[in-house]
């Protein structure tokens, strides 16, 4: 679950962008443990996230003829902080009571950077001060949301609240009803727990496979009940190791296409489980092959319209207005589906659930195809953009 970096500043901003990695100091040793890991750690891993491998403690003395990024471990820095530092020059980020708790300095400033982040020395000659909100933009474009960077001082009365917030910066901006308002809360504890016993989100993925397979076991058998445990605990876990992978920093090329891979091809397969199961409980439909072909080829359709207004547009179609991305609670994708099943499940019509969501995967794709006409529309304005990043 790679994350896309937007980066908010500019050379006439100030902040000059360095193609050479600096070397990076990491100063103090705070014992402190987040997500399974020291402050250290966690800077180090978004160190080499940032393309700086070159990682060291603070020694007393600086490397001379290099780029030095120099780092205090009592602070919490958002990722995308570390990745904006680790290509500017002469400046130096300050924390909400205005102290420089880091900074990008050449060589020969380095020394006196050194002393304004541990002793409370005036800024060196040269570098200024910026914000979390003046180094790095709050428009997260992979997670589709607006949020300032967080820069959090780390102590055990703090500690708490620091792993809520990076849980919440974890988290997208647009999605369904489900993942929003209802995961967010126990998955931050079974989150903690998985990152405190070690266990990696690839492990998560691999059983929320498990339980995709017995979800579609159970719904051909036509034990509905017993299938959606197993669907909705998929659900859950597929919130949970996207959201360890960010806070740990773990996230890989390879878990990426693993976990979005399953979430993409299982869906129709548990509507075409469903529509067997129905004829076993009893309940079959009169026409099994067009609910089927409408569910299933709907789910297709309805990518590929998301597919296409990325490549006509270069913008997903869930965050251009504020319209699309509260209808991307409700569309008809998997959740918004599950609760309509569960919804008949519970009523003892799992018949009328399917047909639910059959009637919604038309109206989901006469939706969408009226926001590809409208952006074609707009386009002859201008280029389109998202709204959270106005």
């Amino acid at each position: 679950m790679s994350d896309v970096v937007d980066h908010a500043w500019t050379a006439t901003d100030g902040l000059v962008e360095s193609a050479e990695p600096p070397v990076a100091l990491l100063f103090g040793a705070c014992p402190l443990r987040l997500w399974g890991m020291t402050s250290a750690e966690r800077l180090a891993r978004s160190l080499r996230r940032a393309g700086v491998t070159d990682i060291r403690p603070w020694t007393g003395t600086v490397v001379p003829g290099r780029r030095h990024l120099l780092v205090r471990d009592d602070h919490v820095y958002d990722a995308v902080l570390i990745a904006d530092l680790a290509g500017a020059r002469n400046v130096a980020l300050a924390s909400g009571d205005g102290r420089p708790v880091a900074a990008a300095v050449d060589a020969e400033t380095a020394e006196s950077a050194v002393a304004m982040l541990m002793q409370g020395a005036p800024l060196p000659a040269g570098v200024r001060a910026v914000t979390p909100a003046d180094l790095s933009s709050a428009y997260n474009n992979a997670l589709r949301k607006r949020e300032a960077p967080y820069l959090l001082p780390l102590t055990p009365e703090t500690l708490t609240d620091v792993e809520r917030r990076m849980f919440a910066g974890s988290y997208k901006g647009v999605t369904d009803l489900v993942t929003k308002h209802v995961w967010p809360a126990p998955a931050l504890r079974v989150t903690r727990w998985c990152a405190g016993h070690g266990i990696t989100p690839n492990a998560v993925t691999w059983l929320s496979l498990v339980l995709v397979l017995l979800a579609m076991l159970a719904f051909w058998q036509g034990w509905f009940l017993s299938g959606l445990v197993a669907a909705w605990g998929m659900t859950f876990l597929d919130t949970v190791d996207g959201k360890l992978a960010r806070v740990t920093l773990t996230s890989t090329k390879l878990g990426n296409v693993f976990d979005h891979g399953i979430d993409l091809i299982h869906p129709p397969f548990w509507y075409w489980a469903w529509i067997v199961g129905l004829g076993a409980a009893g309940l079959p439909l009169s026409d099994p092959g067009l609910v089927l072909a409408v569910v299933a080829g709907g789910y297709v359709l309805q990518r590929l319209q998301e597919g296409l207004f990325i490549a006509l547009f270069k913008l997903e179609i869930h965050i251009w207005r504020p319209f699309d991305s509260w209808f991307r609670l409700i569309t008809a994708r998997r959740n918004p589906n599950l609760l309509l099943l569960s919804a008949g499940a519970l009523a003892g019509r799992p018949d009328l659930g399917m047909l639910a969501v059959a009637v919604w995967t038309v109206a989901s794709l006469l939706v969408h195809t009226v926001q590809i006409l409208q952006a074609l529309r707009a386009r002859r304005k201008g280029r389109l953009q998202s709204w959270l990043a106005r």
